[in-house]
């Protein structure tokens, strides 16, 4: 589903964010990346998102290698990929409908299915009830469960998510990553960019680490991982 071959990233201002990265994620596979402040988890996600471009090597996502998709073809390559941000990135004038209903009307769904659509996303994250909402009214651990709804409200075959706890406390994280894993459950590819180490490890799945742009360790909750 997603695969790294000799993958390079470096910013303009000199900064190697990864260096020579080698991976493979499966399909319908969940996986966490972790690593401290600055390894390059962040910078691994945006360029599977075509959010930025890798420098050299190669990436391919459901078949496509990512050098190969020109600029006016990114949207129709991300109606296949969910992101989570971090901070949300909620439009803080419109309701929560329209929040979450955007990836569906930009890609020129019909009012009956976007509808539909966003119902059952706030359904299934707990939040239908406050489909009229504006983001202001929520709090923090809501505003992050609207990003999620509105990362797979379009169905996506991979869901990416930026630190999605970081700003939760430990019993909404919890509940985050579980929601995480429901998705999972019905196929969907899930990577998961997280600094909680302790917490991750509890998940049963397989945990890649980051230091300094490179991959310290790839393996499973049940290895001895070195807390960055």
């Amino acid at each position: 589903m997603i695969q790294f071959t000799n993958v390079f990233m470096t910013y303009p201002s000199g900064n190697k964010a990864l260096q020579n990265i080698n991976l493979n994620i499966n399909k319908g596979e969940m996986v966490y990346v972790s690593g401290r402040s600055g390894a390059g988890k962040s910078t691994l996600l945006k360029l599977i998102n075509l959010i930025d471009r890798h420098t050299r090597g190669q990436i391919i996502v459901k078949g496509q290698s990512l050098e190969r998709i020109k600029n006016n073809r990114i949207p129709i390559f991300r109606r296949n990929i969910g992101f989570i941000f971090q901070n949300h990135r909620l439009l803080n004038d419109r309701t929560i409908f329209d929040n979450v209903a955007l990836p569906l009307v930009i890609s020129g769904g019909n009012h009956q299915e976007v509808k539909r659509r966003v119902h059952a996303a706030l359904d299934k994250v707990g939040l239908l009830s406050k489909i009229n909402n504006c983001p202001v009214e929520l709090s923090g651990g809501e505003q992050q469960r609207v990003g999620v709804a509105r990362a797979v409200v379009h169905r996506p075959a991979v869901l990416l998510a930026d630190e999605p706890t970081g700003n939760l406390d430990p019993a909404l994280s919890w509940d985050m990553m579980k929601l995480f894993e429901q998705f999972n459950q019905v196929g969907v590819t899930v990577l998961i960019a997280s600094h909680e180490l302790d917490m991750i490890k509890h998940m049963n799945k397989r945990i890649i680490i980051l230091d300094g742009g490179r991959i310290l360790d790839v393996g499973d909750n049940n290895k001895n991982y070195i807390n960055h």
